[in-house]
């Protein structure tokens, strides 16, 4: 029945624009000319008196008469006559004419005898004043469609084709468990209405990004079965006042049609921001569509089987009301993937990938720590592009280490000319870093040196954590890693004399975690205390909104803890780094020959003391000890472990 009225609303206006144009031509036609109807005998009488102007006489076969049109003399301009005569009259009638002479005489041809040319003349000027006056109204109507629908929803229905379950959803265990009860309730609300229980209306998911905030609500709505609009939270604010507030008042409009549905706003922090914030006032569309959002959610009306689900990753700058109780019930942090989480996500994005026999995506899951499932995604496909270019016919461990320092520090720029000055100042500097994490116990673990510029860098020492950790650090692990910052400047400043401006970064890293200790952790002599916290304000920024609650007095003992802590570690550094100067030598050395150091090669240099080595043969021997530890360990299966399952292996029987 809606379908029918649309149809004949749509239709209407083209109606209406026919009968305007029909009524205008006749009246133009019956305004335009005067024309009298005249007998045979009338139209003899006035041949005979010479008073005929002008005559056409037009045949017509068909009915064996003969139309005769023309002006007398006393017509005016708009003035003429029809007569209609039988065939046996116009001999007598052209008789008078030939023997008047009348100045204008015509004979036309039967115009029935053509039909093309009566169409044209009379058909094809009607049609064609249709087509143009249809072309116009909707080349008007197309142009005033985006005026006429401001104040429509933006929220688009997501199709089935799209459609995700929590099988697509790796890791994320205890987050999927928080939202599986909106999945129970959606199937089955009388379950819930039977005890009393209220299912939460709103659920925000607040993490990093590329944590899978998008895809867990995505996976919601599939499991459920039910009906999922998704929009963004920058789709709502427009140019007009008023307009946001019209098309949340149309979204819930729509969603209640569908219910029992899902809603999904992303990125919510783009409307949902604190109201009465900044310095020059607030933001009128941005409130107004803020205080719409609001009711809908939880005001006069009831907004029964509609649940929202919304994702930020700045929750510090949302509005209080939007986030209690009522309206955003359920916050559900999702955070960066362990090392079991991490395999499972790379488990899901290698399924449409070849994989070489040598890639293990356990031992992958371990080399990736504070990786984003977005990142980890990348990262397989990158590996992808990799053994395209090069003709392979599966991704072997080669592609997946270039695709991870591409990831990291960006592509390899090896079509730049270096200076074997510069190279030999990289290599030790890089060097300096790798000796601080194989010599001090609390530091990170290397896993791989390279002087190849990538990215603002010249080189970088990739430094991994021996054991993942999720929560805390402790004050000799912060120590630790100032001192591995701080060992690039060392080792140039005591072995090459001169100092360079490859440091800056590491400085600036070290300057934060040491500034860190004294303000935000209590890790200083000013005792436990805490000094400075980020606000996270809307509109200042971060610098400005930095919160510090101290006297300039306080502030000038700051400073003076951060560089305590900083020199301490750059004399640390000095100690460890002038009793391994051998080391320090070698692994240069290895540097300028090979340009990139894995784990093993690292390892075959600190136990044997030199560089002669081959990468292959390294390894095969390092596997034969660990074959060999194992057997006598009696560890089942070891003939068909991989090194890295090998080394996992006897570390568990050490323990």
């Amino acid at each position: 029945m809606n379908n029918k009225n649309n149809r004949f609303k749509n239709t209407l206006p083209y109606l209406i624009l026919f009968g305007v144009i029909a009524f205008v031509l006749v009246i133009l036609e019956f305004q335009g000319s005067t024309v009298k109807t005249l007998t045979t005998g009338e139209l003899m009488k006035e041949l005979k008196n010479n008073n005929v102007k002008e005559i056409t006489v037009t045949p017509n076969n068909n009915e064996s008469v003969y139309y005769i049109e023309g002006k007398l003399n006393n017509y005016k301009e708009n003035e003429s006559f029809k007569a209609k005569v039988i065939t046996e009259e116009v001999t007598s009638i052209t008789e008078y004419i030939s023997s008047n002479e009348i100045k204008e005489y015509d004979t036309n041809s039967d115009p029935g005898s053509s039909t093309f040319l009566y169409v044209l003349v009379n058909v094809l000027p009607f049609v064609l004043t249709i087509v143009l006056a249809y072309v116009l109204f909707k080349k008007l109507a197309t142009s005033n469609k985006n005026s006429v629908d401001f104040g429509r929803s933006r929220a688009r229905l997501s199709n089935d084709q799209d459609k995700k379950t929590f099988n697509d959803v790796a890791g994320l265990t205890e987050e999927k468990q928080e939202v599986e009860e909106l999945i129970d309730f959606l199937k089955n609300p009388k379950k819930f209405q039977k005890l009393g229980a209220r299912i939460p209306k709103g659920v925000l998911l607040v993490g990093p990004p590329g944590t899978g905030k998008t895809l867990l609500a995505k996976a919601v709505a599939g499991e459920a079965n039910v009906p999922f609009f998704y929009i963004s939270g920058s789709d709502f604010v427009e140019l007009f006042v008023g307009v946001g507030a019209s098309r949340v008042r149309d979204m819930f409009k729509e969603a209640k049609r569908s219910a029992p549905c899902l809603i999904f706003i992303d990125e919510i922090d783009a409307v949902g921001r604190q109201r009465g914030t900044g310095l020059g006032g607030g933001h009128d569309e941005r409130e107004q569509t803020l205080n719409q959002l609001l009711t809908e959610m939880d005001g006069f009306g009831e907004n029964e089987g509609i649940i929202i689900i919304a994702a930020t990753n700045r929750p510090d700058v949302l509005d209080p009301a939007l986030l209690r109780p009522g309206r955003f019930d359920r916050q559900v942090t999702i955070n960066l993937p362990d090392a079991k989480s991490r395999e499972a996500i790379l488990k899901v994005h290698a399924r449409n990938k070849i994989l070489d026999k040598s890639v293990n995506i356990k031992n992958l899951s371990l080399r990736t720590p504070g990786f984003s499932g977005a990142d980890l995604e990348n990262l397989l496909n990158e590996a992808a592009l990799l053994a395209v270019r090069r003709n392979k016919e599966a991704i072997s461990m080669s592609e997946i280490d270039e695709a991870t320092d591409r990831v990291l520090m960006g592509p390899a720029k090896t079509s730049r000319q270096i200076t074997e000055k510069e190279k030999k100042l990289v290599s030790i500097h890089e060097a300096g870093h790798a000796v601080i994490g194989i010599k001090v116990e609390d530091a990170n673990e290397v896993h791989k040196i390279t002087i190849i510029p990538r990215g603002m860098a010249g080189g970088y020492t990739m430094m991994l954590p021996k054991e993942e950790r999720n929560l805390v650090l402790t004050k000799r692990e912060l120590l630790a890693e100032i001192t591995g910052l701080l060992g690039g400047r060392v080792s140039e400043e005591m072995f090459l004399g001169e100092i360079s401006t490859g440091a800056s970064d590491d400085f600036k890293k070290a300057t934060n975690i040491a500034r860190s200790m004294v303000t935000e952790y209590g890790m200083s002599d000013l005792g436990p205390m805490q000094y400075e916290e980020q606000q996270g304000s809307v509109f200042l920024g971060r610098d400005y909104g930095k919160s510090k609650n101290f006297s300039d007095q306080v502030a000038l003992e700051i400073d003076r803890e951060t560089r305590k802590i900083i020199e301490e570690c750059y004399e640390n550094a000095k100690k460890i780094i002038g009793k391994n100067e051998d080391l320090i030598m070698l692994l240069s050395e290895a540097l300028m020959k090979y340009e990139t150091l894995t784990k093993e090669q690292i390892e075959y240099i600190v136990e044997n003391g030199n560089i002669n080595f081959d990468v292959s043969e390294a390894e095969e021997e390092s596997m034969d000890d660990l074959k060999a530890k194992a057997k006598e360990l009696k560890i089942k299966g070891y003939t068909k472990m991989s090194k890295e399952e090998l080394e996992e292996a006897l570390k568990g029987e050490d323990k």
